[in-house]
């Protein structure tokens, strides 16, 4: 069975620090381009980063740029988002999933999901 399970999400003051882990099993991970989106009350889902299978292509929405960072871990069969710098505006439940397809347009991500976990609650509030 395809299983993705989020976590590290909590509540961070604004300039704060987390990191994400998507954790998977049932299959092999480094088969696939990971997306990570989230999902805020009232607001439509963003696509916040994106990485390829061979880990040689990386995206990342405007919103996040130069605070967030995706890698992965195959051999832990893991995917991490680091995100520092955090902002109020950051606060959603977090997604990750797999991707079948990536578009990178204006600033922003649209990705094609395939599977994702039950997302991991992040809250920037002081």
């Amino acid at each position: 069975q395809v299983q993705l399970v989020e976590s590290g999400g909590g509540l961070v003051q604004p300039g704060g620090s987390l990191r994400l882990s998507c954790a998977a099993s049932g299959f092999t991970l480094d088969y696939y381009a990971i997306g990570w989106f989230r999902q805020a009350p009232g607001k439509e889902r963003e696509g916040v980063s994106y990485i390829s299978r061979a880990d040689g292509v990386k995206y990342y929405a405007d919103t996040v740029k130069d605070r967030f960072t995706i890698s992965r871990d195959n051999g832990k069969n893991t995917v991490y988002l680091q995100m520092n710098s955090l902002k109020p505006e950051d606060t959603a439940v977090y997604y990750c999933a797999t991707v079948s397809k990536i578009t990178v347009r204006d600033g922003r991500l649209s990705g094609t999901y395939d599977y994702w976990g039950q997302g991991t609650q992040v809250t920037v509030s002081s």
